[in-house]
């Protein structure tokens, strides 16, 4: 079965001691038969240059900090010129609250070009699951996926899965949570189109990100649609 990672990296993370380029990461796909990988990455010329030269082995969403000025102007570029798939914010790292009024502009470009938008979530104060709520009631028909499913806290976790079965515009994806039966869980109650999985490369691995999907307990069909179909769904793959 092949694989879409619908959560991956490019380029140096010093805070983690961790980098990758593109040929490491077309490696490391190569090695574990994953077909597709869905790429942010700061600067966004990083993804822009794996995008154009691997357009069948690369998606990009555009990194953006809702703080800045010209984060709308760069949403637009991105999907209208470089054929990036959507749209990456990062609380953690820019110091904003995902349900804040500062991030309805890139909420608003993101319904105008229809694509989804990835969201850090798992770490506090800026963004815990319950943060995402008011945004999901504020955009309800713009996909929010909340990467990470809570990350590693049991109580964000269980917060992430309560927030995504109450907004049907929320999705998951599996990147860094550390909890494999979660993964079985958030497919049972957010039914089988919302969650992803994500290694969140080069800060986690598929090494152990496949098998943590895969000893989940979901049926071979579930299964497929977690490590493959639903990231095509969901960032329209095959309409690129």
């Amino acid at each position: 079965m092949s694989v879409i990672d619908a959560h991956a990296h490019l380029g140096d993370f010093p805070l983690f001691g961790e980098s990758l380029d593109i040929a490491g990461l077309l490696r490391i796909m190569g090695e574990y038969n994953i077909e597709l990988s869905v790429v942010s990455s700061l600067p966004n010329e990083l993804t822009l240059e794996a995008v154009r030269r691997y357009p069948d082995r690369i998606a990009g969403l555009v990194r953006v900090n809702p703080l800045d000025e010209n984060a709308v102007e760069l949403i637009d570029r991105a999907i209208d010129d470089w054929g990036f798939r959507g749209v990456k914010m990062n609380p953690l790292f820019n110091n904003f609250l995902p349900d804040s009024e500062a991030v309805n502009p890139v909420m608003e470009a993101a319904r105008r070009h229809r694509v989804p938008v990835l969201i850090h979530c798992g770490h506090p104060p800026w963004s815990l699951p319950w943060s995402f709520e008011r945004l999901a009631d504020r955009f309800p028909d713009v996909t929010i996926v909340m990467a990470h499913m809570g990350h590693g806290h049991i109580v964000y976790i269980n917060g992430a899965l309560d927030v995504a079965e109450d907004h049907d515009n929320i999705a998951v994806d599996t990147a860094g949570m550390t909890m494999h039966s979660k993964i079985r869980e958030a497919v049972e109650r957010l039914g089988d189109d919302r969650a992803m999985y994500g290694s969140d490369m080069p800060l986690g691995h598929p090494a152990w990100e496949i098998p943590k999907v895969k000893v989940s307990g979901l049926g071979r069909e579930r299964l497929r649609k977690v490590l493959h179909d639903n990231a095509i769904e969901i960032y329209k793959l095959d309409k690129r």
